[in-house]
């Protein structure tokens, strides 16, 4: 069974852009990339210490995995790339999180979706509308373009990258 899965990809370690590039090239690895947005710079938000600035984008992947397989294979992704999980909401080398999966809600162990805080984030849903701006969160029954143009203004700090 196909399945499409919305991906929010996120680095603010080493070189940003060729490391998104990087993680898009591998998911090659566990599924179809059908498209992907832009990249945008984004002010780190609900971190502790001052870190770097995030390259953010969104990813479509259309995969024949269960959502608990994707997820594994994402975290296997990061750490082959790099990514150490020191403390939470530390700075990565790359971050991938699995914001929607078909019109699915699952809470199992270790796995929320939709991400548990995509409707509240501009870093996530900026791109998303991007490339999906129909995309409907399955719980809120709003989409991407919709929790995007209901959030207040000056909640995270998003611009659009240059040409990448």
């Amino acid at each position: 069974m196909k399945n499409i899965a919305y991906l929010s990809l996120g680095a603010n370690l080493g070189d940003r852009e060729k490391n998104l590039h990087e993680a898009v090239h591998r998911l090659g690895e566990l599924g179809t990339v059908m498209n992907v947005s832009g990249f945008y710079e984004t002010e780190p938000v609900d971190v502790a210490a001052e870190q770097p600035w995030y390259l953010n984008a969104a990813v479509a992947l259309q995969t024949e995995l269960k959502p608990k397989d994707l997820l594994d294979g994402l975290l296997a992704l990061e750490q082959s790339m790099g990514r150490q999980r020191i403390e939470p909401k530390s700075p990565r080398t790359v971050d991938i999180d699995i914001a929607l999966f078909n019109e699915m809600a699952v809470h199992e162990a270790g796995l929320t979706i939709p991400h548990p805080r995509m409707h509240l984030r501009r870093f996530v849903l900026e791109p998303l509308a991007e490339i999906a701006p129909e995309a409907r969160h399955p719980v809120l029954q709003r989409t991407a373009r919709e929790l995007l143009e209901s959030l207040p203004p000056g909640i995270g700090t998003v611009r659009k990258a240059t040409a990448h």
